[in-house]
């Protein structure tokens, strides 16, 4: 889907972009070639990794960059901008590079998801779309994965457009969703859109307005024969819901149909879902399957599962597509590297926050895969012009415990990020969406479980080859000398 289409999305922007350019422009360095990076700092939910996503939005909106007189028109209205810059606006043309990780990527913490090369005024002026895309999506995926993973196999449904945050984040949620693994949305413009298989059973106002409740499950069933879910506790669960599902059920297998399943959208979940399940097998409907929702997450459906509930499927809604523990994902973009002259002069932001201190210069992304098991062992960060020989030894060091190392042999090395445009040209053909969520998948079974756990998970070693990290450590002593 291309948000583009309904609305010019150009000026989504924050205004200090705008200014900036303009300054950029009056101090004679708004062409200078800048780099950016977008990486995050830390995974929701104390989790050791999330999952990048929202990269085919940036890339649609990047296509479409472009200032319409309207937009000019309000920015001459301010009266801060010169006119050479309102003429630059006029006549933008995109040209930077830019590099990704691909969607579906499981990506740790400081490493750059995005990078950007290009004229310092458009670099900067891009940061809130790249940021605004990547985030939410990234923050959804990573949320919906932990929601599937804990089901352990059983199907999770998307079902929370009506507690998104905005239309945008209701369909761009579900999207999100799909990349983390879910099999299906509510979201009916998800389906038209993105081919997210659209999924749904009925509301408790369908039964309210039969006169009762097996009058309304039979008129369900004479619409939809063979495609009936039936929400079974508008009343009372197991002295009603069940009873006249199991009616109905009956009823269509005499008429040589099968109905599908009911639904349980209130009470002790366990519980009902057990006693569900016994009533559905005596009565001969071991295929009846038995879908559970009301604010579910991946620690509730986790428990559920322990206890022995028999749910075949989960729909979860609000906790999902809100990510409702944790609901910001804190990427940040941040000027890494300038070029002067052809030379590239490394950049790096101080803070007295360590973890805001950032990875100065243009770098490469490396993930190191063991050759036996197939597993990742590291990510490390390099100069953009080093190269990881995977035929010798390579040393990394522990990210939590600095004075301990690790001697990696038997190793193939992999660049993470692609290219996705360059001088402004997109040469990235983006893939389906079950190809990304397919990827996703992949990607995920190279980590080790341990790293994948809720709770506690192990620190994944992430990084700086010794050329990086001693560049670092001599930036950061000449600012306090």
């Amino acid at each position: 889907m291309n948000l583009s289409d309904q609305r010019n999305l150009s000026m989504l922007v924050d205004f200090y972009e705008l200014t900036m350019g303009n300054g950029f422009l009056g101090n004679g360095c708004g062409k200078k070639i800048a780099y950016f990076d977008m990486f995050y700092r830390k995974a929701p939910d104390n989790a050791a990794y999330a999952i990048a996503a929202g990269l085919e939005q940036v890339i649609q909106y990047l296509n479409q960059l472009s200032f319409s007189e309207k937009d000019i028109a309000y920015l001459k209205s301010k009266n801060l901008f010169c006119e050479e810059f309102l003429q630059y606006l006029r006549n933008f043309h995109f040209s930077c590079d830019v590099w990704a990780v691909p969607e579906g990527t499981p990506v740790f913490p400081g490493e750059p998801i995005l990078t950007v090369r290009g004229e310092a005024m458009q670099a900067q002026l891009i940061e809130t779309m790249i940021l605004l895309s990547i985030n939410h999506q990234s923050l959804i995926a990573t949320k919906a994965n932990r929601i599937v993973t804990a089901a352990q196999g059983r199907p999770v449904m998307e079902f929370g457009s009506r507690r998104a945050q905005g239309y945008d984040g209701a369909v761009l949620g579900a999207r999100a969703s799909y990349i983390g693994g879910v099999a299906g949305t509510a979201c009916a413009i998800a389906d038209r859109d993105f081919q997210i298989p659209a999924l749904g059973t009925m509301a408790h106002s369908w039964i309210q307005l039969f006169d009762s409740e097996l009058e309304a499950f039979r008129a369900y069933a004479k619409i939809y024969p063979d495609d009936c879910t039936f929400l079974v506790d508008t009343y009372s669960v197991l002295h009603s819901g069940i009873p006249n599902a199991i009616t109905v059920f009956k009823e269509l297998e005499s008429q040589g149909h099968k109905g599908k399943g009911i639904r349980i959208d209130s009470g002790d979940m366990a519980y009902l879902s057990k006693k569900a399940r016994k009533l559905l097998d005596d009565a001969g409907l071991p295929y009846i399957q038995i879908v559970a929702s009301n604010s579910l997450d991946e620690y509730i459906i986790r428990d559920l599962i322990m206890q022995g509930a028999k749910i075949d499927s989960f729909g979860v809604g609000e906790r999902l597509v809100t990510s409702k523990s944790e609901p910001v994902f804190g990427g940040v973009y941040k000027l890494s590297a300038v070029e002067n002259n052809g030379k590239i002069i490394p950049k790096i932001k101080i803070s007295e926050n360590i973890v805001k201190i950032t990875n100065p210069s243009f770098k490469t992304l490396w993930r190191l895969f063991d050759n036996e098991s197939g597993k990742a062992l590291a990510d490390v960060l390099t100069l953009y012009n080093e190269c990881i020989d995977d035929s010798q030894p390579y040393e990394i060091f522990d990210p939590v415990h600095t004075h301990k190392r690790k001697i990696l042999t038997n190793f193939t090395a992999k660049k993470l990020q692609v290219p996705i445009f360059q001088n402004g040209v997109c040469v990235y053909t983006s893939p389906t969406l079950p190809e990304i969520q397919a990827y996703c998948k992949e990607q995920l079974e190279t980590l080790w479980e341990e790293v994948k756990r809720f709770e506690n998970p192990q620190t994944y070693f992430v990084d700086l080859s010794p050329e990086l990290w001693q560049l670092k450590q001599n930036m950061l002593n000449q600012q306090f000398t």
